[in-house]
């Protein structure tokens, strides 16, 4: 029997458009961070172990927050995303104000996961169905040369407040990812039944079935993607270190797997409803999304 899926948690951001540390803002009736609901579905799904990846200036008050939470119900880990770049073998010196991105940080826990495991973003709040599908196949389906993404409906993830970003998915007839493509401006046009969405590229204005799958930057990998991010990431770095504003990205990583064949992704769909958290006119919305779903008898109460 394989060991229990583990949950990576990308929590280093600064959240400097929230203007705040969004990772700890409250969202449930009695003060739950949007982690909280994401260890809880993690848990109840069938996960064996949470690794959170921060900044190390973050660690006594993460312990604070989630200790008493987890202890007794989850292993759980920290690892830092920081500037050290040795530790991967990387003996230039580069000066930067933000570490290296998403890949950079999965890659910095890749002494504390040793089983397949789950990546996702701190402040986006993904729904119980989406942990349980990404349990199910982490348990029964991966392999070295089979990973995967949840494939969220893009109906399911805008904003009534403007434009959205997303890794938009085209997937094969055996259901596996064959690229993302990051439409940067997605919005709603029309009003009514003649509401629909649409993405703007070069000036041009196109249609987006609402059920198109869409990444969030939820990820199903073996500790085989450390091998390839870390062979990726001295290149990358050989390639951008005079950019500060450069960033390796899982998609990238994911990619390149896919091109080499060395791995399939299947893209599993989900119908679950995504709650992001971007601009502090975002926060009362997710209140009350989450409110509805405990009311719904989806979520207790109180979590912990």
């Amino acid at each position: 029997m394989l060991n229990k899926p583990t949950l990576v948690i990308l929590a280093a951001g600064m959240a400097s458009r929230y203007g705040s540390l969004k990772q700890m803002d409250s969202f449930g009736p009695h003060g739950e961070t949007i982690i909280d609901f994401s260890i809880y579905d993690a848990i109840r799904a069938g996960f064996g172990k949470v690794v959170f990846i921060i900044r190390e200036e973050f660690l006594e008050r993460m312990r604070d927050v989630f200790a008493s939470k987890l202890d007794g119900r989850i292993e759980y880990d920290f690892a830092f995303q920081d500037f050290d770049l040795t530790k991967f073998g990387i003996d230039r010196k580069v000066e930067r104000t933000k570490p290296w991105g998403t890949a950079h940080a999965v890659l910095s826990a890749r002494n504390n996961v040793s089983t397949p495991f789950c990546v996702i973003n701190a402040d986006d709040f993904y729904g119980q169905d989406a942990f349980e599908k990404m349990a199910k196949f982490l348990t029964t389906e991966v392999s070295d040369e089979k990973m995967s993404l949840m494939g969220f409906e893009v109906g399911n993830t805008m904003s009534d407040y403007g434009y959205v970003s997303r890794g938009v998915c085209e997937v094969s007839e055996a259901g596996n990812m064959i690229s993302v493509t990051e439409r940067t401006k997605i919005y709603y046009q029309g009003d009514g039944e003649q509401k629909k969405v649409v993405f703007e590229e070069n000036g041009e204005t196109f249609d987006l079935d609402v059920k198109s799958p869409v990444s969030m930057n939820f990820w199903g990998f073996t500790p085989k993607v450390f091998e390839k991010a870390e062979d990726m990431f001295h290149d990358f770095v050989e390639k951008n270190w005079e950019d500060p504003k450069s960033e390796f990205f899982i998609p990238s990583v994911a990619d390149q797997l896919v091109k080499d064949n060395e791995a399939n992704f299947k893209v599993i769909p989900t119908s679950a409803k995504w709650f992001g958290v971007t601009y502090p006119e975002d926060k009362p919305i997710v209140e009350k999304s989450i409110s509805k779903l405990i009311a719904d008898g989806v979520y207790p109460e109180k979590l912990f």
